[in-house]
């Protein structure tokens, strides 16, 4: 089968400051790779440099075919015949001044092909836009804010997807409604996609490959079902990012205990009586910090 992305001894970064150094991989159509990696190990410039807004400093990047690592970012993004790249960055980019059918219908690109993603069909995927159309970016809560951002995505219609932590900040119901559509996007509608997130058995169970960065080199790269099954050289790694399930428990348990004695010495040092409200607001936060370290 012919590669859908090539890319052999990357090198790009930002000025004068190279960060990644001979980066190389490959991913077939239909393949979804799990980008993975402690912070500030060259993630997000990886995914920056395949969309042309970081300096290329040497290295090639084949697309469909075609070299593009010289491409502005448009055409990386509308200038295949097969489709392009996808992009939905971490700060989502979306157009706030604009309503969501219009932020959806400004990029729209390729609807002349079989199965297109259109907004209409971008909406099927995403009920919650289709219920807000007619609002403007601004008024979407982050998670809508990030379906939007996917969606647009989609209108390009795409070759290949670049998440940048598409997860990251959003409640737990927002993360299963993703998961759920990126779930469908890549196992039934065979779209290729490269995911960053700082979960790694969330982003393994649903990849197919996976590559680590370490200091902008590649350290590991193999099949993520094997990688999600060797705890160890997980936790190695990444560290504290690959603490298992039961762990993140334990420490969620141990953040709720704490949240709750503050609460208990608020109260006693205010010398307040501590009343139904506060009690449930404190719970709460306990509950949220809980979430976000499981």
């Amino acid at each position: 089968m012919t590669d859908l992305l090539v890319v052999q001894g990357l090198n790009a970064g930002y000025g004068e400051a190279q960060v990644l150094q001979d980066v190389s991989f490959r991913l077939q159509p239909g393949q979804t790779l799990a980008l993975l990696g402690r912070n500030g190990t060259g993630k997000t410039t990886l995914i920056n440099s395949l969309m042309g807004v970081t300096d290329w400093m040497g290295g090639s990047i084949e697309l469909n075919g075609q070299q593009i690592q010289t491409w502005p970012s448009y055409r990386r993004a509308t200038g295949l015949v097969e489709g392009g790249l996808g992009w939905v960055p971490q700060e989502r980019n979306i157009f706030k001044s604009l309503t969501v059918h219009e932020n959806l219908t400004a990029v729209a690109h390729g609807h002349d092909k079989p199965a297109a993603w259109t907004p209409d069909r971008a909406y099927a995927l995403f009920p919650r836009l289709a219920q807000r159309r007619m609002n403007l970016g601004h008024q979407l809560s982050g998670g809508e804010q990030q379906m939007l951002a996917l969606a647009r995505a989609l209108v390009l219609n795409p070759s290949l997807l670049l998440l940048d932590e598409p997860m990251e900040g959003l409640a737990p119901v927002i993360v299963d409604e993703i998961l759920t559509a990126l779930k469908q996007l890549t196992h039934h509608e065979g779209l290729s996609a490269i995911i960053v997130e700082q979960h790694p058995q969330m982003v393994l169970s649903i990849s197919d490959t996976v590559l680590v960065l370490e200091r902008g080199q590649v350290v590991h790269q193999g099949l993520a079902a094997d990688l999600k099954k060797q705890t160890e050289l997980l936790h190695q790694l990444l560290g504290a990012q690959a603490l298992p399930n039961r762990c993140a428990v334990l420490i969620a348990c141990e953040t709720i205990f704490w949240v709750s004695l503050m609460a208990c010495l608020w109260v006693g040092v205010n010398g307040r009586r501590a009343d139904q409200t506060s009690i449930s607001w404190l719970c709460s936060s306990g509950c949220t910090i809980a979430c976000r370290l499981n």
